[in-house]
């Protein structure tokens, strides 16, 4: 049984908590480098993206449409992804 929109965008939201509490400074990092800290974050990036660009390829690809998604649903994934990227060009 091929995944929905939604079952895709939730096994992103670990990596969207991730991220959010790296930037509040929340997450612990404790003993982890700032080199580390960029690299576990760009990880989660990564799997957002790739996440966000599921898509079919043709009519009988189960793959579920989460590109062509409305942009609400997937507004926190999104947002994940830009924080990510600026967090890391700031440390």
């Amino acid at each position: 049984m091929a995944q929905t929109v939604t079952e895709c965008l939730a096994a992103g939201t670990d990596s969207v908590t991730l991220i959010d509490q790296v930037k509040a400074g929340t997450h612990d990092v404790t003993g982890m480098t700032q080199a580390e800290i960029n690299e576990m974050v760009q990880r989660n990036v990564d799997h957002l993206s790739t996440i966000l660009l599921y898509a079919p390829v043709d009519s009988d690809d189960d793959t579920p449409d989460v590109a062509g998604a409305a942009g609400s649903k997937k507004t926190t994934h999104v947002a994940a992804v830009t924080t990510g990227t600026d967090y890391i060009a700031a440390n």
